[in-house]
């Protein structure tokens, strides 16, 4: 079993690519929830549902996040009476957060309607919601505190970020299963996901940095930046904010503490020595994943430098 940390967009591509390469039901997803949010009275959970929809062959390619051919009929009928529609929910992906919000009122869980959902999809491995519990990303600005939704959609990040905070974190538990899939897993994968605000959750929770120094499978991480900026989305400014150099060597330095190897994009070769004078090994590989054969290509990359079978 191959247990991954998992975001959003990239994670979802490296996700896609590892799935052509391995039985899927080898897999065990530890979802971020640091980005739910409420929007219409719906529970919404972003990384959740992206990883989702890839797995079940459902995911925009385009835009990444999303049902593929959606339409947004209800997205522009919320608008006409007058509510906020900065974040967009097309009609087939209300859906999802119409079921997943009824059963969270009839008292389950987030990892129970996550379960039920996967297997409503047809998606072949547990996605784990890294708690049950509520744990937000939350950005500081210059003008305040903004919900990660609010800093990343409605102000396309374009705002200064002061501090990173993950509200909630102390007091959760970890999800059911999480701490057993580190334990047990033959191989951990950090997905290319962004280091502070789709991994940071997932490490904020009690318990999770444990289980990783603990656990006796090899530990591994995608970089998700490339020539000095990230792939997509705000890491790079994230990462910035924190301290961080924006490269291989600052996703190195921000999972050092129970990372063993890290798999540095091609272009960026020369920071190889840099990254492991901070006691994390290296495999260059090409990391940009434009289509679903260079995925697969960086999964096999990534299982051949853990030393585990495709």
């Amino acid at each position: 079993m191959i247990a991954l940390l998992a975001g959003g967009t990239g994670a979802a591509r490296f996700l896609l690519g590892l799935a052509r390469v391995v039985d899927p039901r080898r897999l065990t997803v530890i979802g971020n929830t640091g980005d739910d949010l409420d929007c219409w009275g719906l529970h919404v959970s972003p990384d959740l549902d992206t990883v989702t929809y890839a797995l079940a062959g459902l995911l925009d390619p385009a835009r990444g996040w999303g049902v593929r051919e959606d339409t947004f009929h209800c997205l522009g009928a919320m608008a006409r009476l007058g509510h906020e529609t900065w974040f967009r929910l097309g009609d087939r992906d209300l859906a999802t957060h119409l079921h997943r919000t009824r059963l969270l009122r009839e008292g389950r869980s987030l990892g129970e309607a996550t379960e039920t959902l996967r297997r409503a999809l047809g998606v072949p491995c547990p996605i784990l919601p890294m708690s049950n519990d509520p744990v937000r990303t939350r950005i500081r600005t210059p003008e305040g505190w903004l919900a990660f939704q609010e800093f990343f959609v409605r102000e396309r990040a374009k705002v200064e970020v002061l501090e990173v905070r993950y509200e909630g974190a102390a007091r959760a538990r970890p999800g059911p299963g999480v701490l057993e899939a580190l334990r047990d897993a033959e191989a951990v994968i950090v997905c290319p996901s962004n280091p502070v605000t789709s991994v940071g959750p997932i490490l904020a929770i009690p318990g999770v940095v444990e289980a990783l120094r603990a656990t006796l499978a090899p530990t591994l991480a995608v970089t998700p930046i490339v020539g000095g900026a990230p792939v997509s989305g705000p890491a790079g400014r994230l990462m910035a904010a924190l301290g961080l150099p924006v490269s291989a060597v600052g996703v190195a330095a921000y999972y050092r503490d129970w990372l063993d190897l890290l798999v540095v994009d091609e272009r960026d070769a020369d920071l190889v020595p840099a990254v492991e004078a901070l006691g994390v090994r290296t495999a260059v590989a090409d990391t940009l994943m434009t289509d679903g054969a260079r995925a697969a290509a960086l999964a096999r990359n990534a299982l051949a430098a853990l030393g585990v079978p495709g």
